[in-house]
């Protein structure tokens, strides 16, 4: 699911394009895309608002509409962005499709139908009850990049909370935009273990977090989010993902000590992380156990440290590898399928309109 960094890359992008134009209508094929109307009462809502504005909040594309009114598109797994020329062919992944006066539209293209859209209008104006503005960020915690949210106000967050940091990070609550990939990098990078409680933390392991989550979101901004899967904006894709030190590298050394990278579900979510950098404190262990039994690669693997054997060039299917680099070929060559399949379908959803 796209995260803060590409959810803001997204907002960049669209903003030069639709400031300033007047949505005239507006086309449903999904309705359940919808979180708010009904398509007639959708379309009738936002027909003759013009486009004053466009930013983020939390894990959602913010469009801010005259009259007061406020558009969120929220992208889930697979929702994407397009400015095209109205006569741009049809795409039987489109969702919804708003059109502009200067005969362009925004496309919403979604192949899971995950993703959401509301329309939320000030108090009092017609067809408010269908969604007030209020409503739209109910329960979003601060944005971690924001100046005002200092180091101060983070210790005075965390130090609310007793649970586990990484479902702590994911909790749209505690601070909103966080996701998996940023906040398995930021624990690597602060050496935090991701089941270490955030009350055992000092006041230097919270200064460490602040800055680390702070300093790996902005890097993610600047290089337009990870493209991990069918993630892409309307300028493109982006690079983070060829920066990232741990996600998704079960079983790889870890840059720092050599030693593998490991993971673990938590929460329904895989979790990577280095276990000799991120060591969990001994009051910890004893309720991470049932959940570090299923941790891949197991203890006893070997140090990951040194070149690949001529066993593991192969990959998947190779003879002559112990259980352990099998399984670790394995994961390699998943996650090598899942991205080739990923800058496939991209490369599919831009030609599908005309990018």
């Amino acid at each position: 699911m796209p995260e803060l960094p590409e959810v803001e890359t997204v907002a960049r992008d669209l903003a030069p394009r639709i400031v300033g134009t007047t949505v005239v209508d507006a086309r449903t094929w999904w309705p359940r895309t919808l979180r708010t109307h009904r398509p007639d009462d959708f379309a009738a809502a936002i027909g003759g608002r013009r486009v004053e504005a466009v930013r983020r909040r939390g894990k959602l594309v913010v469009i801010e509409l005259s009259g007061g009114a406020t558009l969120t598109i929220h992208l889930k797994m697979t929702g994407q962005l397009f400015v095209v020329p109205g006569t741009t062919a049809p795409d039987a992944y489109v969702r919804l499709a708003l059109d502009l006066s200067d005969g362009r539209e925004i496309r919403f293209r979604d192949i899971r139908k995950f993703g959401r859209v509301g329309l939320y209008l000030p108090d009092g104006a017609p067809d408010g009850a269908a969604g007030e503005d209020g409503e739209a960020f109910t329960g979003l915690g601060p944005e971690p990049l924001d100046a005002e949210f200092t180091l101060r106000a983070f210790r005075r967050l965390i130090r609310r909370r007793k649970g586990r940091l990484k479902p702590l990070l994911l909790d749209q609550s505690f601070l909103a935009g966080v996701g998996n990939i940023y906040a398995d990098e930021a624990l690597w990078a602060a050496r935090l273990h991701p089941l270490r409680s955030a009350a055992s933390l000092r006041p230097a392991d919270e200064r460490r977090l602040y800055r680390e989550l702070r300093r790996i979101l902005a890097e993610a901004i600047e290089r337009r989010g990870s493209s991990i899967d069918d993630y892409t904006a309307p300028d493109g894709d982006g690079s983070m993902q060829e920066r990232l030190l741990v996600y998704q590298r079960t079983g790889e050394p870890c840059v720092r000590c050599g030693r593998p990278v490991r993971r673990v579900v938590v929460g329904g979510r895989a979790t990577h992380f280095c276990s000799w950098c991120q060591r969990l404190p001994i009051a910890d262990r004893a309720g991470a156990a049932t959940i570090l039994r299923s941790m891949v690669p197991r203890r006893g693997a070997g140090p990951a440290g040194r070149g690949p054997r001529w066993t593991e060039l192969a990959g998947e299917g190779s003879i002559g590898l112990t259980p352990d680099e099998h399984a670790r070929a394995a994961a390699r060559a998943r996650v090598d399928r899942t991205r080739r399949a990923a800058a496939t379908r991209r490369a599919q959803a831009r030609a599908a309109v005309g990018g």
